[in-house]
């Protein structure tokens, strides 16, 4: 899975050309969403202060409308304080391309393990359990979920990168207890938040990973029957043999089922809780006047982008169990192939 696209001469330059090309479209897209989140600050905090232009209406709306679509950061040669669309639109560039580029890299990684496989397979006389799936279905679920987790995992280092020192420096201003003495203690709470999150779910969707596999394994026996029956049905396909297929899978879909549902709730309740935590942390603050809105509105963002970071493999538990359930399966293949081929 790995080798054949990383270690191959053939896919030398998609590898690892087109994944320099994904770091660096990423890094732009986490230092314009650094610059979003300063912009929070000066926003709020006008809207915040929007009663002391009321003997001055005109001015006070020139203002909020160059913070929202102003060009005079780019008419001026790059100089002042870029308005909210001279962020947002070229990050929703960005964004799109990446996206696009992204699939078409996860397509010639699937192209390069399928490939790889194939001349293998051939030269295997023995019959191996579930080759034609490994080999279009596996290959194609894996370079999907590799192409969408990758890139949520290095944009989630990047992130953490620019925004842990934008919530350290926040931190000064707030104070929380049993934090409040320690330096970056906003830091240290989404920290703790989400590595909490991440053990409570590691118990709680501990049994996922095997269930995926036990389930592809009888999707794969009910797939293998019909598949036979397209040419042979008078021994394959046989209505009571596809009854008792499909028993198993119904009987599989349903513990899985029933554990997605512990897990789906825990998620939400989890979830739920962190969309105020950060305001738990800096209301007080704001009430007392020790900061103002746009203050509150940064803590937030930044609070919500760290903890995003700590927590991505808490938000991609059920991928991950995929993907953890597939290349258990690959591996297994691989294994096969290099057993067989040897005998």
């Amino acid at each position: 899975m790995i080798k054949a696209f990383f270690y191959s001469k053939k896919w030398f330059r998609w590898s690892y050309g087109g994944g320099a090309i994904l770091i660096v479209s990423l890094w732009i897209q986490v230092q314009l969403t650094v610059a979003i989140n300063t912009w929070y600050g000066d926003f709020y905090n006008l809207l915040q202060k929007a009663g002391d232009y009321k003997d001055n209406v005109q001015e006070g709306v020139t203002l909020f409308y160059s913070k929202l679509i102003g060009l005079e950061y780019l008419l001026n040669g790059f100089e002042g304080v870029p308005s909210f669309s001279v962020l947002a639109f070229p990050y929703i560039v960005l964004a799109v391309l990446t996206g696009w580029f992204t699939r078409i890299y996860g397509l010639r990684w699937r192209e390069a393990i399928t490939f790889d496989y194939i001349p293998r397979w051939r030269n295997v006389r023995e019959d191996i359990e579930g080759a034609s799936q490994r080999i279009q279905e596996d290959c194609n679920r894996f370079a999907r979920i590799v192409e969408s987790l990758g890139l949520q995992i290095v944009r989630a280092i990047m992130t953490l990168v620019a925004f842990i020192p934008v919530l350290w420096g926040l931190s000064s201003t707030i104070s929380i207890p049993f934090f409040s003495e320690i330096p970056g203690s906003l830091v240290w709470v989404a920290l703790v938040v989400s590595i909490g999150g991440l053990i409570i779910s590691w118990f709680v969707g501990i049994k996922l990973p095997g269930l995926e596999y036990n389930n592809q394994k009888v999707e794969a026996a009910f797939r293998k029957d019909l598949v036979l029956g397209e040419d042979d049905k008078e021994n394959y396909a046989q209505p009571e043999n596809l009854i008792s297929l499909f028993t198993g899978i119904r009987f599989n879909y349903h513990r899985l089922y029933l554990h997605y549902g512990y897990f789906d709730t825990w998620m939400g309740a989890y979830d739920q809780f962190m969309v105020i935590v950060p305001y738990l942390i800096v209301g007080p603050s704001l009430f007392s006047g020790a900061v103002l809105l746009g203050v509150v509105v940064q803590v937030s963002n930044a609070f919500q982008r760290v903890h995003g970071g700590f927590a991505l493999f808490l938000h991609n538990w059920t991928t991950i169990t995929e993907l953890r359930s597939i290349w258990k399966r690959l591996s297994e293949f691989e294994k096969n192939l290099e057993k067989y081929s040897s005998s």
